[in-house]
């Protein structure tokens, strides 16, 4: 998956959330090669602490991130909703 495109490694991404979350709708964006922006919508998350939510959706693409040839570099912006 490293010869991946950014908009590939997006849709992986958001395949990734939202199998890992219970009832979780995910949208990521492609911002240029290896940044990301995440948007997530997961009633399943209500009630937990802010670090835990983004600790939950950091876990679903963890692989992604690791590593000196890792396709994923940063994730710009994390916006999760619960409701």
């Amino acid at each position: 998956m490293i010869n991946a495109t950014p908009q590939e490694l997006a849709n992986l991404m958001q395949e990734l959330i939202e199998k890992a979350i219970e009832g979780a709708n995910a949208n990521v964006k492609a911002i240029s090669p290896g940044h990301f922006e995440i948007a997530v919508n997961a009633p399943s998350l209500a009630g937990m602490m802010k670090v835990k939510q983004q600790q939950q959706v950091y876990g679903a693409i963890a692989h992604l991130l690791v590593g000196a040839q890792a396709p994923v570099h940063a994730i710009d912006k994390m916006e999760i909703q619960t409701a």
